[in-house]
């Protein structure tokens, strides 16, 4: 018969065995835990490290996207200058509502791409990947895409989603740098169309928005057009024609939308297809749809009024960067194009290609709300615009030269802009009118 242990004996080892057992279930606990968060979805495709000629060094084989560091190169004989990456970036984009996050090249596409494509960019959030995914089929070509993610409760889900969408196409790897931005702030237009354009790879852009269609095979067209690729060089935009079904139910499926444009001109004919937005003409009527019904060559813009918004390609460097106190619907792109436009860019219409609208619901009451918003800023931006360029333009003695002709031409309609500026340019001996 075993002697049985003193009470307070008995009573410390019952404690050191629930102590046992308790520091067990946190250990199996914390183990499970990291086994958990080293289970959660990772790039797949790590974007290998980038070196722009002249530029910095991104450390983008590092996951950690918080602790890269960009090395900035410097004359011979002096140290390798450093900086964190999100200090570079809050600093390029210090305009926009903050704190942002950007990961730039969230996943990159394997291919390098001819400097001389062009390569669309865009921006999505985690409700338009399916119509992304289709974008990306249909162009085959170098994407440069922003892709929002609320800052909420559920971002790790949207973030797995886009992770979900990228797996599923192929096409994905092999043409998209996806570049994620990371806040709270929704509709941040402008400054996803900045970083979209910031970070693509080719000497030529196109702005366009997830829900439109380019129908035809723009690529093969802008490599044997030969007047279409001078006006590109020369750093003039061209635009693609922009249309819609006046069925919505019509335009939902882009697998049955027109290849060229005499198929389109039938369909317009049927009135089956219209102008996009023919009820507000302002924004598209510029590109004088009855001359490319009938033409074969580029031709000029020669209407351009300030609420046009047309989807167009332009050369990456020298291009005035999209106004990102712009939030919301409504003006935003506009205000980026008003902008290019009087920087004495001309807009030139390419005569084959064009895009349609893919039919999808809107949210109105917020769209009405912002427009409003935006509509009075747009109008301070406009003559904002208007004197910082004429301020430009004068110091650089070009006031009396073709390139200011397009800011002339727009902010001559702005009252008193003529004369003061005619009163700058006697006080600055500047010869040419207003």
């Amino acid at each position: 018969m075993k002697p049985d242990l003193p009470p307070t004996l008995a009573l410390l080892l019952r404690y050191l065995v629930l102590a046992y057992l308790a520091g067990s279930v946190l250990f199996t606990i914390h183990f499970f835990f990291l086994q958990y968060r080293g289970s959660q979805p990772t790039p797949s495709v790590k974007p290998r490290t980038m070196t722009e000629q002249g530029q910095a060094t991104f450390d983008v084989e590092n996951i950690m996207y918080s602790q890269q560091i960009m090395k900035w190169k410097t004359s011979e004989n002096y140290p390798e200058h450093e900086i964190e990456e999100d200090a570079v970036l809050h600093k390029v984009f210090s305009n926009t509502m903050q704190p942002s996050k950007v990961l730039p090249y969230y996943f990159k596409a394997i291919r390098d791409f001819d400097p001389e494509s062009v390569t669309i960019t865009t921006l999505i959030t985690f409700d338009r990947y399916p119509i992304f995914s289709k974008l990306v089929t249909n162009y085959q070509g170098p994407i440069s895409v922003s892709i929002h993610i609320n800052d909420d409760e559920n971002r790790d889900e949207n973030l797995s989603k886009l992770h979900d969408m990228y797996e599923a196409n192929p096409y994905m790897r092999e043409f998209v740098d996806v570049h994620v931005v990371v806040d709270k702030f929704d509709r941040q237009f402008n400054m996803w169309r900045n970083v979209a354009r910031f970070f693509a790879r080719s000497n030529y852009f196109m702005m366009l928005d997830v829900d439109f269609h380019i129908c035809t095979n723009l690529q093969r067209h802008l490599s044997l057009d030969a007047e279409a690729r001078q006006v590109m060089q020369s750093g003039a935009a061209v635009v693609l024609p922009a249309f819609e079904y006046v069925e919505q139910d019509d335009g939902i499926d882009s697998a049955t939308f027109p290849k060229n444009k005499e198929s389109l001109i039938r369909l317009v004919q049927e009135k089956k297809v219209t102008t996009f937005h023919d009820f507000f003409p302002k924004g598209h009527n510029a590109t004088d749809y009855e001359q490319w019904y009938n033409t074969n060559s580029v031709y000029k813009v020669m209407a351009y009024q300030h609420s046009y918004e047309p989807y167009v390609i332009l050369k990456k460097e020298g291009t005035p960067w999209c106004d990102e106190r712009f939030v919301g619907y409504g003006a935003n792109k506009a205000a980026c194009l008003f902008e290019i436009y009087i920087s004495g860019i001309d807009y030139w219409v390419l005569p084959q290609d064009f895009v349609i609208h893919q039919s999808h619901p809107y949210k109105e009451e917020t769209r009405k709300q912002e427009r409003k918003y935006n509509r009075k800023l747009y109008q301070n931006f406009q003559e904002e615009a208007c004197f910082r360029y004429a301020s430009t333009f004068m110091r650089a003695r070009q006031w009396d030269k073709p390139k200011s002709e397009n800011l002339k031409q727009q902010c001559n309609k702005i009252r008193g802009f003529k004369a003061v500026m005619a009163q700058f340019a006697a006080a600055s001996g500047v010869q040419g009118s207003a």
